[in-house]
C-alpha cells in the first residue's frame, strides 16, 4: 500500500510505500490497484510497541468486576460490588484491581463475610496474588488452606480453573486503536501451549499486534522468600543456552538482589528489570554498569501516585518510577503500560512520564520528567531490540501509525485520540471513522 502526504516527526514531508516492511520512501506515484492512504500532511510515525503486557489477563479483566480503590471504598461497597457481579459461565466470579486501600488486608475469611455464596477470586492489583474465598478453595481442592492467598504464577491451582480462551480480538482491537502494532507479553507461568494460541490468534487476525513472549524467562519474585542463590543458578542456566532474563523487581529488596545476582553470574546482552518501581540511589551505578534494559510504566504515578503519597515517605518519593535520572546515567529504559494492571493507553503513560502527575494534581517526581519526544521514542522499539527506535525508513517493519495532527501537536498532545489509522505488515488494521 501506498501513504501519501505524510509528515515525518522530524517535519519531513513524503510518500511511504509499505508492505511487510517500508519498501519505498520519497515522491511517490501509486501503482495500478495499489491501496492509496492520504496522510492529509499529518504526522506518520513507527507503530507503537508495548513492551510489558498480560494479553490473557487483560481479557478476563473484560468481564471482571473491578474493586479497586478509584471504584471500591470500604468494606460494605466492596459486598455490593461482588453482590452485582455477573456469574461467570464456569460458576465464578472473578474481581480485580484490589489494593488495601479498599477495606484493609483480604483473606477468606474476610471474603467470606463480603461475598456471595458462590466461588470468589479477587486479584490484587498487583496481580501476583489472588484471593479466594471458602467456595473458592473447595473447588480448586484446597478446603483446608489457611488464608486463601494464592499466587497468581502457581499453576498447581490455577490449572484447575476453566480457561477463557475469547476476549484477544477486542483487547487487539483496542490497542490497534491506541496505534500500537506490538507487544511483548510479560506473563511469567505461560507454557508453550499458551504460547503457540497466542501465535495461532495472531496468524487467524484475531490477535493484529506482533506478538513476543517472555516466558519461560520471566521470573516474579516476593519479599517473603528471596534466594539469592536460587536466583543466581536460575539466570546462569538461562545465559547458558544463550537466552535471557526477565525479573520482576517491584521493591528495593526485589532490584537489590536482582541485581547481585547479575554481577555474580554475568549479564546477557537482552536482561531485563521489570518495572524498577523502586531504585534506590545507590542502585543505580549497578544498574548502569550491567547494561540492562528497565522496563518500566511511568502511567502507574498518574494512576497510582495519590497513594503513594500516603504509603510512602516522601524522603523515598524520587525513587519512585524513575525515567529521566536512569536515562542520565546511562540505563537503557523503555516504556509499557502493564496493561491490564496499568491503563492500556500507551499516549496515557508517556503522558505520566513528561507531567508526573497524580490524579489529585500533585507532581511526583519533578526531576524525573522526559521530553514528549523522548517518552514516544521509548515505544519505538521491537521485542528484540526494545531500546533501538525504528524510524520511517526502506527496510524498517511495515508497522505504521497514521495520526491527526502534525507533529508539534502529537508532542504537545500525546493523545490517542489522534491516531487515525494504524498499519501491520501493510495492512490497515484500524482506521478511525470521520464524524
Amino acid at each position: 500500500m501506498l501513504i501519501q502526504r505524510a509528515v515525518l516527526l522530524d517535519g519531513t514531508e513524503t510518500d511511504i510505500r509499505v508492505d511487510e516492511r517500508i519498501v519505498e520512501v520519497g515522491d511517490l506515484a501509486p501503482h495500478k490497484g495499489e491501496q492509496v492512504l492520504d496522510a492529509a500532511g499529518q504526522a506518520v510515525i513507527p507503530g507503537l510497541h508495548d513492551h510489558h503486557v498480560h494479553l490473557r489477563s487483560a481479557a478476563a479483566a473484560l468481564t471482571s468486576a473491578r474493586v479497586g480503590p478509584a471504584e471500591v471504598r470500604g468494606r460494605d461497597d466492596l459486598a455490593r460490588a461482588l453482590a452485582d457481579a455477573g456469574v461467570g459461565s464456569d460458576g465464578w466470579i472473578r474481581a480485580v484491581g484490589y489494593h488495601e486501600a479498599v477495606a484493609g488486608p483480604l483473606d477468606r475469611d474476610v471474603l467470606d463475610a463480603v461475598s456471595p455464596p458462590v466461588p470468589v477470586r479477587v486479584q490484587h492489583r498487583s496481580g501476583v496474588l489472588w484471593t479466594l474465598n471458602s467456595a473458592a478453595l473447595a473447588r480448586v481442592g484446597l478446603t483446608d488452606h489457611p488464608d486463601g492467598r494464592l499466587r497468581s504464577a502457581d499453576r498447581s491451582w490455577s490449572d484447575t480453573l476453566q480457561r477463557n480462551e475469547s476476549g484477544l480480538a477486542e483487547v487487539s482491537l483496542r490497542l490497534c486503536e491506541y496505534g500500537v502494532t506490538g507487544v511483548t507479553d510479560a506473563t511469567p507461568d505461560f507454557e508453550v501451549s499458551d504460547i503457540v494460541k497466542l501465535m495461532a490468534a495472531h496468524r487467524r487476525g484475531e490477535l493484529r499486534q506482533r506478538v513476543h513472549c517472555l516466558a519461560p524467562g520471566k521470573r516474579i519474585l516476593h519479599d517473603g522468600d528471596l534466594d539469592l542463590d536460587e536466583l543466581a543458578v536460575w539466570i546462569a542456566e538461562r545465559h547458558a543456552a544463550d537466552a535471557p532474563v526477565a525479573v520482576h523487581c517491584v521493591t528495593a529488596a526485589q532490584l537489590v538482589v536482582t541485581l547481585s545476582a547479575l554481577r555474580e553470574v554475568g549479564t546477557h546482552p537482552q536482561d531485563r528489570i521489570e518495572h524498577a518501581a523502586v531504585v534506590p540511589d545507590d542502585s543505580m551505578a549497578d544498574l548502569t554498569d550491567l547494561g540492562v534494559t528497565v522496563v518500566t510504566q511511568p502511567n502507574f504515578v498518574a494512576e497510582r501516585g495519590d497513594q503513594y503519597l500516603t504509603d510512602i515517605p516522601a524522603a523515598e518519593h524520587h525513587e519512585l518510577w524513575r525515567v529521566a535520572s536512569l536515562r542520565s546515567a546511562g540505563v537503557k529504559v523503555v516504556l509499557s503500560t502493564d496493561m491490564p494492571f496499568g491503563d492500556g493507553d500507551p499516549w496515557a503513560s508517556m503522558r505520566a512520564a513528561v507531567r508526573r502527575t497524580t490524579a489529585g494534581g500533585t507532581v511526583l517526581g519533578v526531576d524525573e520528567c522526559v521530553s514528549a519526544r523522548e517518552a514516544l521514542t521509548m515505544f519505538f522499539g521491537t521485542s528484540g531490540q526494545p531500546t533501538d527506535v525504528r524510524v520511517v525508513a526502506p527496510g524498517q517493519p511495515g508497522d505504521l501509525c497514521v495520526l491527526a495532527a502534525p507533529p508539534a501537536e502529537v508532542l504537545s498532545e500525546l493523545d490517542s485520540a489522534m491516531v487515525a489509522a494504524t498499519v501491520v505488515e501493510g495492512d490497515v488494521v484500524f482506521e478511525r471513522s470521520v464524524r
